[in-house]
């Protein structure tokens, strides 16, 4: 199970508890839709506990597109920057 908050302070922010996985992808482009372009997106990922690939290549996108990762996990970062450099 994966609980999302949301919270806006001059910047969006998203803060990720529980399991992530490919069916939350879809679900994240939808909430990041109607948030004003000149808003900075933050993802809060402390309490994300599990990551499937999918959700690694999402929050690398995510990434790559100006949406600041926060908190990452050791794991996820190191997952991250594997699947960047191609191993």
């Amino acid at each position: 199970m994966l609980k999302i908050q949301r919270s806006a302070n001059g910047e969006v922010v998203f803060k990720l508890s529980g399991r992530m996985h490919a069916e939350h992808v879809a679900e994240f482009r939808k909430l990041f839709e109607p948030e004003e372009k000149s808003k900075r997106i933050l993802l809060d990922l402390k309490d994300l506990t599990l990551v499937d690939r999918d959700a690694v290549s999402f929050l690398d996108r995510c990434e790559t597109d100006g949406i600041r990762l926060k908190n990452c996990p050791a794991y996820i970062r190191e997952w991250i920057t594997r699947q960047r450099n191609g191993s």
